[in-house]
C-alpha cells in the first residue's frame, strides 16, 4: 500500500489561468443553482403595484410572486407573470419618482395610462401564464370593460397586451442583469473566497 499526497490551494494561491478554471466551474456547477431573486421579484411586483398591476402570488405560498422565467441563453427564454391589471391614479408620476431614469418602465406606464383615458379608466385584464414556455408571448391576457364586459373596446386589448407583455420583457431585463452580476468574475471570486472553496493547482475542485 502507498500514499499519495497532492497539494491543496486556495483560491487566492492559483495562478491567473487556474483561478479562471475555478470561477467557470463554480458558476456552472455550484452558483448556478442558488441564486437569490427574492429582491428583483419583490421590485417587481412593487413596480407593477405602482403602475396598476396586482401580481398573484404561487399557489400555495404567500410570498413567492407568480413570476415565471427561464434564461437565459436559449431561444424561448424569457419570462411571464400572472396577476391583475387595472387604472393606477398617478401612475406616471409615481413610476417617474421610483425609478427616474428606466424609460422602459416610463413609456410601458404612459401607453397604459393613455389607453385607460381613451375608455374612461375602465379597463381590466387579467394575465395567465399559458403553455409549456415562460416567455412574454405565451402570457395570456384577456382585457374587457368593467361595466360591461362584452363592450367592444377596438384596438385597446390588443394595446394593453402588448404593453403588459412589456412589462413581463422588463422583468425579464432586470433578472437577466441580475444573473450577469451574479455569475461576474467579481462576484464569483469573492463567493469563493466566503466558502472556502479549495482547488487543485490547475483550478479543478480537490
Amino acid at each position: 500500500m502507498r500514499s499519495i499526497e497532492h497539494a491543496i490551494f486556495k483560491y487566492e494561491e492559483l495562478d491567473e489561468r487556474a483561478k479562471e478554471k475555478a470561477r467557470e466551474w463554480c458558476a456552472s456547477n455550484v452558483f448556478n443553482y442558488s441564486h437569490d431573486w427574492e429582491h428583483t421579484l419583490d421590485d417587481a411586483v412593487r413596480v407593477g403595484a405602482i403602475i396598476g398591476i396586482e401580481i398573484d402570488t404561487i399557489r400555495g405560498s404567500r410570498r413567492t410572486p407568480a413570476i415565471y422565467f427561464s434564461g437565459f441563453w436559449s431561444q424561448g427564454d424569457g419570462a411571464c407573470f400572472e396577476g391583475t391589471y387595472r387604472y393606477a391614479k398617478e401612475a406616471a408620476k409615481k413610476i417617474r419618482e421610483y425609478a427616474p431614469h428606466d424609460e422602459e418602465l416610463h413609456s410601458i406606464t404612459d401607453a397604459l395610462q393613455d389607453i385607460q383615458r381613451r375608455n374612461f379608466y375602465k379597463l381590466i385584464a387579467r394575465c395567465k401564464q399559458s403553455g409549456h414556455y415562460c416567455h412574454s408571448g405565451c402570457m395570456s391576457v384577456e382585457v374587457e370593460h368593467d361595466d360591461d364586459r362584452y363592450r367592444d373596446i377596438g384596438d385597446a386589448e390588443d394595446d394593453i397586451k402588448q404593453a403588459l407583455r412589456d412589462f413581463a420583457n422588463w422583468i425579464y431585463q432586470q433578472l437577466e442583469a441580475e444573473y450577469e452580476y451574479q455569475t461576474s468574475e467579481e462576484v464569483v471570486a469573492e463567493s469563493i473566497i466566503a466558502n472556502e472553496y479549495e482547488f487543485n493547482e490547475d483550478g479543478s475542485p480537490s
